[in-house]
Parts: C-alpha cells; sequence; structure tokens
C-alpha cells in the first residue's frame, strides 16, 4: 500500500460516490516525476549544474554541431521566458560550458555556443543521469519495461 492507495481509501470513506482510477494514476505519475526530478538533480549537482541548467546544455548538445542556437530557439525549446533563460544562461556562462557570441546572420542577436568543457560535462551528465534513471526502471518487470514506453506515449498523445 503506497500513499496514494490511502488517499484513495479516505476518498472512499468521505465520498463513496467519487470514481477514482484517474487519480490513482495521476498522482501516481506526479509523485514519479517528482522523485526522479529529485534524484535527476542530485546527479546533475554532481557536475556542478543544476537540472534546469542541464536542460539548456543537454539542447545545445542535441542540436549538433556546432551545437549552438540562438536564445530565442533554446527559450521556445524549454519553454522559459526570456528572463528565466537569461539567468541559466548567466551560470552557464560563469561556469565556462556557454559562451555568448554575436549572431552572423542577425547584427541585433546572439548564439550561445557550448564550449569544450560544456560538452564534456553535458556528456558525463546525460550518462550519468540516464544511469540513474535506468537503475529505477530496471526493478520493472520486463514485461512492464516493453509496454509502459508505448501506453505513456499515447498517453501523453491525447493531452497533446
Amino acid at each position: 500500500m503506497d500513499d496514494v492507495d490511502r488517499i484513495i481509501e479516505q476518498w472512499a470513506r468521505e465520498r463513496p460516490d467519487l470514481e477514482t482510477p484517474a487519480m490513482e494514476v495521476f498522482g501516481r505519475i506526479y509523485r514519479i516525476s517528482q522523485r526522479m526530478a529529485a534524484r535527476q538533480e542530485r546527479v546533475h549537482a554532481r557536475f556542478g549544474i543544476s537540472r534546469g541548467e542541464f536542460d539548456v546544455v543537454a539542447t545545445l548538445r542535441r542540436s549538433g554541431e556546432p551545437y549552438q542556437l540562438a536564445p530565442k530557439e533554446l527559450a521556445a525549446s524549454l519553454m522559459l521566458t526570456s528572463g528565466g533563460m537569461t539567468g541559466r544562461l548567466d551560470r552557464l556562462e560563469r561556469a565556462g560550458l556557454v559562451t555568448r557570441s554575436p549572431d552572423p546572420d542577425d547584427r541585433r542577436g546572439l548564439v550561445i555556443t557550448l564550449t569544450a568543457r560544456g560538452l564534456d560535462v553535458t556528456d558525463q551528465a546525460v550518462a550519468a543521469g540516464l544511469a540513474a534513471q535506468r537503475e529505477v526502471f530496471d526493478l520493472l518487470p520486463a514485461r512492464t519495461r516493453e509496454e509502459l514506453p508505448g501506453m505513456l506515449r499515447d498517453f501523453l498523445a491525447l493531452l497533446e
């Protein structure tokens, strides 16, 4: 029995008319997300970055060589405001993980580039983060590991 079961029991006692299977699913998804976010935060801290900063350098890394994007592209990809992006970029630049330079195609724009150190830190952090996720994922039965990704993709598609 987990915390969600206890919540469901309380609702069953107080409001037996409620149908709670969706609450069970979303309550557990939320709790899984929170716990895995905390785990990932601890992993990224070993590399001197926050989870949000990791998202920036990982986005640059995934973009392929030369590992650079405009701040607006980064903000759109990460669903951040320009102010939120600026703070992250300031910290990453001070840490030597990214550089800001004028955009050669737009005099008013900037380009954010992952440095060699940023590339190394990102590659190490993504591998460590995946290992931490795998530790938990591998605890699931084989059939669940096979079926769950597709089920969650279908579920997410309904919301998007």
